[in-house]
């Protein structure tokens, strides 16, 4: 099962929550994008989170307690109207599914939050019959002008991942 946890530290933070889990044999998936960044008078490309405090944990919840009460700044986030203290939770299977189309897009995958995705952004919905991310299912994200074939992968109210996709493996449903 997956954990989905807020990391607190400072972006420019040394060991930020993903480095520390992963050195401690946690297996951590953390959304990266790449951004221009200004340092020092000078503007440079830099690999960073996407969204700036989620990550996501596979663990065991006994496993994952310890160190959640030792780092201050790592924290589980909390359903709303669930039970008082329920963690968000990912199943194996839809991590593993979002992770495979992340990892196989094209280019580099293009993320929002749930709430940033309008109706006027969902294109028409699609079947993926070929290549990396054949047997995928899901809508296109529309942009208009645009040539490329982006699939909305979702993390069902969490997160979704444009993935370039190519066009000819694509087939309307």
């Amino acid at each position: 099962m997956w954990f989905v946890m807020r990391d607190l530290k400072r972006s420019n933070a040394r060991i930020p929550a993903r480095k520390l889990l992963a050195e401690k044999g946690f297996e951590v998936f953390t959304p990266m994008c790449e951004r221009l960044v200004e340092k020092g008078g000078k503007t440079e490309r830099q690999v960073v989170p996407a969204v700036a405090d989620m990550l996501f944990v596979n663990s065991e919840r006994e496993m994952l307690d310890p160190v959640v009460d030792i780092v201050a700044t790592l924290q589980y986030r909390y359903l709303k109207g669930a039970p008082y203290r329920t963690p968000m939770t990912v199943s194996d299977a839809e991590m593993t599914r979002f992770i495979k189309a992340v990892n196989a897009s094209v280019s580099a995958p293009t993320y929002f939050l749930p709430e940033e995705i309008t109706s006027e952004m969902e294109g028409r919905r699609v079947m993926v019959k070929d290549g990396p991310l054949s047997g995928y299912e899901g809508k296109l994200l529309k942009v208009k002008g645009s040539r490329k074939r982006r699939l909305l992968v979702k993390l069902e109210g969490y997160l979704v991942a444009a993935v370039e996709i190519e066009a000819t493996y694509v087939e309307f449903v």
